[in-house]
């Protein structure tokens, strides 16, 4: 079985986010970029997979030379191959374009991607994807398993748990559930040695037009300092509350 993990470079949650050219383009500068953490919970069962039946696992990045550092994690992780298009991804559809042209060009069973990315969280790669190809997607998906022919799946829906069943190709949105975060898989000094001889391969991106543009970012606002209370003084918290922030 040929399975295929769609992997996002995103930067670390504890990271400082800043803008620059008038808050039109992200500062990458002292950012640590990491793999998407819905990618990351796909890529472990698909790893989990490997070892139980004997499946490839392939990984696949649109982006720059860049993110080759958080390819490489995943290889050592322990997939098998990895492939970036060469591409900076403007938007959700030139990025899922780029994915299923390369899909269209190779054999792969299952179909693995976060159920988003945690930087724009737009959700949408994985169904555009399969749209594009014409293949079932099953998304929020928190539970994988494979016997025989049959794939069984479970996805989180309003008010409680969905049981699929169904059979290859298919591609899925993953989340939390598929593994837990204990689960998660830590290169060790072997498969950082054996990542730097596996393939990793470059192809050029196609003529694929970004059909959205970023105008303008914007930071939250800043929240104001949190003002402790001792636990006993009552008639303080009720006149901060009364007087101060004016909420009751």
């Amino acid at each position: 079985m040929n399975i295929l993990v769609c992997i996002s470079s995103v930067p670390d949650t504890t990271s400082k986010i800043n803008f620059t050219e008038n808050n039109t383009k992200f500062d990458k500068n002292g950012i640590q970029f990491v793999i998407n953490p819905y990618d990351e919970f796909g890529l472990t069962k698909a790893i989990m997979l490997k070892e139980k039946i004997q499946a490839n696992v392939s990984i696949v990045t649109v982006g720059d030379a860049s993110v080759e550092p958080v390819m490489r994690k995943a290889l050592a992780i322990g997939a098998d191959k990895a492939v970036r298009i060469n591409m900076h991804p403007m938007d959700s559809f030139s990025t899922a374009n780029e994915i299923a042209s390369y899909i269209k060009q190779n054999n792969y069973d299952i179909i693995i991607a976060g159920k988003e990315s945690s930087d724009y969280n737009s959700g949408a790669v994985p169904g555009i994807i399969s749209e594009i190809l014409d293949i079932p997607f099953v998304n929020a998906c928190n539970g994988l398993s494979i016997e025989g022919e049959e794939i069984n799946l479970s996805r989180e829906i309003d008010g409680g748990i969905e049981k699929i069943q169904t059979k290859t190709p298919l591609i899925i949105g993953g989340q939390k559930g598929l593994v837990e975060e204990s689960e998660l898989k830590i290169p060790n000094m072997r498969g950082i040695m054996t990542a730097r001889t596996k393939p990793l391969e470059v192809i050029e991106a196609t003529t694929t037009n970004h059909l959205t543009e970023s105008i303008e970012f914007e930071k939250p606002s800043v929240k104001g300092e949190c003002k402790m209370i001792d636990e006993n003084n009552i008639s303080e918290l009720v006149n901060e509350l009364q007087n101060v922030t004016k909420v009751i």
